[in-house]
């Protein structure tokens, strides 16, 4: 990237320490990075636990630090040693926003709590993630993405009776770290306004209930007391994972025009359209198994690349089940150059790695630099913040730095 295309990012100007571990708080900072943002991960003396996860190189980094560390510089500090605060308060007075989803009681021990970070930059801004929040039984208790899933209940009716299913996506934590995200570009664009910073807090829980709040807002409402039907849907039909005669195809018809539609497409439009059971969605999802066994005869006669030609043509929308190989080799992520090669030292081949899911049409945003290997970045960072050689050989030899 050219100096001109660096300085006209988004923001060129905005420095974020990452402090974060596993995903909400590190791709919060990714998405920021993405928007030309200079972030620093600052990671434990041997790299954090979850530059590990799901390894996929030599050294053993895996694909969770692949995705949410591209453009981010590292430096390593041993956050609990003597000297490591004065290392902590430089960078914070250098700073714009810091990223943390560490126990509130960690970042008060590590003087990373709000109160503290503003004793040194009265302007910063903190982006926080936790499972639960700051109030309530379970304030304190620590959590991960099916945390999540499982108390929205997004796990219950996603399953079966019986048997709830966890969608393998983690979404809870990526849609925390994207509304911390968006929470701190508000924040920043307040900053400009008013000259003062805040701290903008995001929790696996509110993200859950957010994504899944139609659902509850029936229940809340109707009491409709619903339980799992797996794939299949239960306000629509036919709305289902449907077996083809080489492999799956997924349908969604919503609406009178889209049923339509699919009734023509089956060559039974008479019948399907003028009887009672079938004249809204609801009464379709209610009836949805007589629904489903037609299209799942129609289904099974052809091949996945007929069902969803077909469908297609006739403005239905359908997809054929890929597996994430296939998923990775699909023309059409290719053609939006969705997935992006980042090599990485120890490799046996570049990562897929999904930059920004957005395009600017002035504003260059996505990928730059591969991510960073451990302590890469250790020295010129505390260059930057005016320690010199001796006092870098000290902190060295000290084991507060690597």
């Amino acid at each position: 990237m050219s100096h001109a295309q660096a300085s006209n990012q988004i923001l060129a100007n905005v420095r974020v320490l990452d402090f974060g571990r596993y995903v909400a708080g590190p791709y919060c900072a990714t998405l920021l990075g993405y928007l030309g943002a200079d972030v620093i991960r600052i990671e434990k003396i041997g790299g954090s636990e979850d530059r590990y996860i799901a390894p996929v190189t030599a050294s053993g980094e895996g694909g969770v630090f692949l995705q949410t560390a591209c453009n981010k510089r590292s430096i390593c500090i041993d956050l609990g040693g003597a000297g490591a605060r004065e290392v902590v308060a430089r960078l914070v007075a250098s700073a714009d926003v810091v990223v943390a989803n560490l126990p509130a009681a960690l970042l008060q021990r590590l003087g990373l709590d709000y109160t503290s970070l503003c004793e040194i930059r009265p302007d910063i801004i903190l982006a926080s993630q936790s499972s639960f929040g700051d109030r309530g039984p379970d304030a304190g208790k620590g959590g991960f993405d099916g945390v999540g899933q499982a108390l929205s209940g997004a796990m219950y009716i996603s399953g079966t009776p019986g048997q709830p299913m966890k969608a393998a996506a983690p979404y809870v934590d990526y849609a925390t770290a994207t509304l911390a995200a968006f929470g701190t570009l508000a924040a920043l664009m307040e900053r400009e306004r008013s000259g003062i910073g805040q701290e903008v807090s995001a929790t696996l829980l509110g993200t859950a209930l957010a994504v899944f709040n139609s659902h509850l807002i029936e229940q809340g409402v109707g009491a409709v007391d619903r339980v799992g039907t797996g794939n299949r849907v239960q306000t629509s039909s036919p709305s289902d994972v449907f077996e083809t005669r080489d492999g799956h195809v997924l349908t969604h018809v919503v609406g009178n025009g889209l049923f339509r539609r699919w009734a023509r497409l089956i060559g039974e439009e008479d019948k399907w359209t003028s009887d009672p059971r079938f004249a809204t969605d609801q009464l379709r999802g209610d009836y949805r198994d007589v629904i489903c066994e037609r299209m799942a005869i129609w289904c099974a006669a052809r091949t996945t690349d007929e069902a969803v030609a077909q469908l297609n043509s006739a403005g239905l929308p359908a997809a054929a089940i890929l597996s994430p190989q296939q998923a990775i080799d699909n023309p059409q992520v290719t053609a939006m150059g969705l997935l992006q090669e980042v090599d990485f030292p120890g490799m046996v081949r570049p990562a897929p790695v999904a930059g920004l899911p957005l395009h600017f049409s002035r504003s260059p945003a996505g990928i730059r630099s591969a991510p960073p290997r451990l302590g890469e970045h250790s020295d010129e960072i505390l260059r930057e913040l005016g320690f010199d050689d001796d006092e870098r050989i000290r902190l060295r030899q000290s084991g507060i730095i690597a």
